[in-house]
């Protein structure tokens, strides 16, 4: 992009082509056909200081097809009577089943099993061209729908919020593993570790510390990515919920490794990913009692 490019403030009338907000994110190009997205949710391979992740939607003069109009029909269409999106209507209209042909591939894409993503709920919308992740809160309610194009941008249902990548049969027991992302949280689950996804490394935090409340974890681990963004994330998340868990431990993979995804796929397994734990200190709510006065009655 030229130096000389305006950027875009996004607005209701023109919401952010990459996460269906019309607050923080900036676009540069025609209206109609945004060559380029800051977005301050929804992560790329390459952020931008605290300006947001860069996304670019096209790279030459061919015309980007419009977003606004399909977006805003297909929420319509799925509009329920209280005037909101029925969330969950779309999640089980869109839901794959594990011999989906269809799940079977992004599953291969992603290096994980089918299994594990039907767990999660993923489906396909063909209005949007997209899988669908749901989200959902501490209670188990879909509050969102995360979307993923087949060439790999990230979008989300409008009309929604930012909440969870929960599995069915979540079972913590002991523990209870926080990770950055759908895919992550699915490689985690292959190798049997009970584990919540955040929307992003700075999201969920409220939805994660309800959570925790709710089942009585006694032990988090939060499985960090390995850049800046996401070790900022996780510590300052561990730093939160310190005060609701009686334990709380950070990891990340090994050096050169980006997050779990990656980690899986080249070769991480149970034990490796339980060495992490083990090894990584485990973070407690420090409370300090301090007299005042020097007085002890009358």
């Amino acid at each position: 992009m030229a130096s000389s490019s305006t950027w875009h403030r996004v607005s209701r009338r023109r919401p952010c082509p990459v996460c269906q907000h019309d607050t923080w994110c900036v676009y540069v190009g025609p209206d109609d056909m945004p060559a380029a997205v800051l977005c301050q949710r929804v992560e790329s391979p390459r952020r931008i200081g605290e300006a947001g992740w860069l996304h670019r939607l096209r790279d030459s003069a061919t015309a980007w097809p419009p977003w606004q109009n399909t977006l805003r029909r297909a929420v319509r269409m799925a509009t329920d009577v209280r005037g909101g999106p029925d969330l969950a209507g779309m999640v089980e209209r869109w839901r794959l089943l594990e011999d989906s042909p269809r799940l079977r591939r992004l599953a291969d894409s992603l290096g994980v099993s089918a299994l594990t993503l039907r767990r999660l709920g993923v489906g396909w919308s063909t209005r949007y061209s997209a899988w669908t992740f749901p989200m959902s809160d501490a209670g188990g309610r879909i509050v969102g729908i995360r979307l993923r194009r087949p060439d790999g941008r990230k979008l989300s249902v409008r009309g929604g919020k930012e909440g969870l990548f929960v599995p069915e049969s979540l079972n913590p027991g002991g523990w209870l593993l926080v990770s950055e992302g759908p895919t992550d949280t699915a490689a985690l689950l292959d190798l049997e570790f009970p584990t919540v996804g955040r929307p992003s490394c700075a999201g969920g935090a409220r939805h994660a510390i309800e959570l925790v409340r709710r089942l009585a974890v006694p032990e988090v681990v939060i499985v960090a990515d390995s850049d800046a963004p996401g070790q900022r994330g996780a510590h300052h998340l561990a730093s939160v919920l310190a005060a609701y868990c009686p334990a709380v431990r950070v990891i990340a993979p090994p050096a050169g490794i980006k997050d779990a995804r990656e980690w899986k796929q080249r070769g991480a397994t149970a034990a490796d990913v339980q060495a992490a734990i083990d090894a990584a200190p485990v973070r407690r709510l420090a409370v300090q009692v301090r007299k005042v006065g020097g007085h002890h009655g009358r």
